[in-house]
């Protein structure tokens, strides 16, 4: 996997990053935590341990729209970095493989 991603503007990342902010404080996004599930490894972790994660990272060109973030606990969020959601599922593939052995 290449590590190289195309430049995004920083304006329009400092832009969504205040975007993200303002949906943090949302209505909407305290009840997409209450449940407190980890939407990666669907573990129960609280709500107050969920941070929000965007599908198609910032740097990546990603947007902060409710249909691009989910709640996630930190070890998900720190572990899945800026990969897309097809690289990070075959990070997830690989790790299960690795338990079947």
């Amino acid at each position: 996997m290449s590590e190289y991603y195309a430049p995004v503007d920083p304006d329009e990342l400092k832009r969504q990053r205040a975007r993200a902010r303002e949906l943090r404080v949302s209505g909407w996004w305290k009840r997409r935590i209450s449940t407190g599930v980890c939407y990666y490894c669907r573990r129960q972790v609280g709500h107050k341990a969920l941070t929000m994660d965007h599908l198609v990272p910032l740097g990546r060109g990603g947007t902060s729209i409710r249909g691009n973030v989910v709640p996630a606990c930190k070890e998900c969020n720190t572990r899945k970095k800026s990969l897309l959601p097809i690289e990070w599922q075959d990070y997830v593939d690989s790790l299960a493989d690795r338990a079947d052995d």
